[in-house]
């Protein structure tokens, strides 16, 4: 709408100008080398029109002949750029697709015709990724770190290649570089892991708050962080700083009240203080909100000479807290079977160990244990130890499709920060099938002869308290097969007794690898790290 008042506008100024032009006639007189040329004054101005028009085009032509070899050059560069961006589009579809081939042959169409072009060089790298060729993989980032528009590129493809072959400190040099360009979260991230996998805890606490302050990582991410730096270099700290490493955890708790190492680490260092009522209140705040065999292990170790009896009263009172909990209920079990309460321990099991329930093995070895304090009866505790050989794996920390017997601030594969979660290893779909008619074969078949005569793993044995073991025992050779695998079996599921454990003899816990999936791909040999 504006161009057409504009276009009407200027039409009615050409229209005025002539109407004034011709409102005002006048005559032009030209002489020159004896002729004498007189016109009007509009036709003079409309031969000199003409005239400019004509040269105009003239001009016009003449620039178009003298331009033709430049034209011809450009149409050249407009072809090969054309072709070079259409190769691109086919190697960065090909290489999103996994088509080696295809990628690294329009890499080479593309670089051919686009050698300047900063995708060619990413979609080189990329070809090179695929087909598994590292040294041009380098060389292309390299050349992109020549280039300030693709240096920051360049050293995020350093840094993976680097962490590809093992090299931990090239990888954080890059990583470094780029964070101090910019701020970018997985630099941030690089930078972070580096300082934890070295224990280098206060240096990770000042890359949290860098990246905060950079918006790398959100104010909840950051105070997880924190929360689990801070109980690292508490536990690094309890054995020479109790004060301090006790004002650490206590942060911590403050950042997140359900880190659970956290809480275990405060109920101690309060226990060894003298100051029983603050270690229990520090559990029983965190147990409403996540039950735990760590918690329930503080709570009911918060007085070591406490006997088996006042063990019992406080597990009753953990478990009155929140009594749908199966951590509580098998708390509860254990110490009364300590305190030789068989039948508040089968009651504490009842609903766990019920028909149609799944119990896990955990579960099915206090069972046993409770069938051979109770009454020695080898039947029954053959039966429960077949039922815990079959049944699904416990709760346990696991990292990496690592393991772990306790909790740990990093990952012991890839050093990646708070990679723990408490949760159950993953299970076999083929056996999950299986499981009901499996159950139903273990009821109704008898045990191998391996499982004749078990020795119960009581946790009683640790607080020296006696149990008195089973009368009928003849064979002693057929004996140590089954406390062997008992032994064997506790120190898998039984995290709190290995704790114990650890504590006594200052031993490293022990990792379990978790079962990989087929077409897991899994981790780069020359990257694993395995810490046992």
């Amino acid at each position: 709408m504006i161009r057409i008042l504009i276009f009407f506008a200027v039409l009615a100024a050409i229209a005025f100008g002539l109407a004034w032009l011709a409102d005002r006639p006048g005559d032009i007189v030209l002489t020159w080398q004896g002729y004498r040329i007189e016109t009007s004054l509009l036709v003079g101005l409309g031969i000199v029109l003409l005239s400019a028009i004509a040269l105009a085009i003239v001009w016009t032509i003449l620039r178009f002949i003298f331009r033709i070899p430049s034209l011809m050059a450009l149409a050249r560069k407009a072809r090969r750029r054309n072709k070079g961006y259409a190769a691109l589009s086919r190697g960065i579809l090909a290489a999103g697709a996994g088509d080696v081939r295809l990628a690294r042959k329009s890499a080479n169409e593309a670089n051919r015709h686009l050698p300047e072009e900063p995708l060619s060089l990413l979609l080189r790298a990329q070809a090179a990724q695929l087909s598994q060729d590292r040294d041009a993989a380098e060389a292309a980032f390299n050349e992109m770190m020549t280039r300030p528009e693709t240096r920051l590129l360049g050293l995020r493809g350093l840094h993976i290649e680097a962490r590809r072959r093992g090299d931990n400190d090239a990888a954080h040099h890059y990583a470094s570089q780029a964070h101090r360009i910019a701020p970018l979260p997985w630099a941030g991230t690089a930078v972070l892991e580096h300082h934890a996998s070295r224990a280098d805890w206060e240096g990770a606490l000042a890359t949290v708050d860098s990246n905060l302050k950079a918006h790398a990582i959100d104010a909840q991410t950051a105070e997880r962080q924190r929360a689990v730096l801070e109980t690292a270099i508490a536990l690094e700290r309890q054995g020479t700083d109790a004060t301090g490493a006790l004002a650490l955890a206590r942060r911590a708790l403050k950042r997140r009240p359900e880190l659970v190492p956290a809480v275990a680490l405060a109920s101690l260092l309060f226990a060894r203080r003298g100051e029983i009522r603050k270690a229990s209140a520090v559990v029983e705040r965190a147990w409403q909100k996540m039950p735990h065999p760590d918690l329930a292990a503080a709570y009911l170790d918060v007085r070591p000479g406490d006997s088996s009896v006042d063990r019992l009263e406080r597990a009753r009172r953990l478990f009155r807290l929140k009594q749908d909990s199966t951590e509580g209920r098998i708390a509860l079990a254990r110490a009364a079977l300590a305190a030789r309460e068989f039948k508040t321990a089968r009651d504490a099991m009842a609903p766990l160990v019920a028909p149609g329930e799944r119990p896990t093995s955990r579960m099915c070895l206090i069972m046993a244990e409770i069938e051979e304090a109770q009454h020695g009866d080898s039947g029954a505790v053959r039966e429960w130890l077949a039922r815990g050989s079959r049944a699904p794996s416990d709760a346990a920390w696991i990292a990496d499709s690592i393991i772990s017997s306790q909790w740990a601030p990093i990952s012991p594969v890839t050093g990646k920060l708070d990679a723990f979660e408490w949760r159950q290893p993953d299970e076999r779909l083929d056996y999950i099938e299986a499981m009901p008619e499996a159950t139903e074969e273990i009821e109704t078949q008898e045990a191998p002869p391996a499982l004749t005569a078990p020795e119960p793993v009581a946790e009683s044995a640790a607080r020296d308290e006696i149990i008195p073991p089973p009368e009928n025992k003849s064979n002693g050779a057929a004996e140590t097969e089954p406390e062997i695998a008992a032994a064997e079996t506790s120190a898998i599921i039984e995290p709190d007794q290995s704790r114990r454990e650890h504590r006594a003899t200052g031993s490293r816990p022990v990792m379990f690898p978790q079962p990989v999936p087929p077409d897991d791909p899994g981790t780069e040999p020359e990257k694993v790290r395995r810490v046992v």
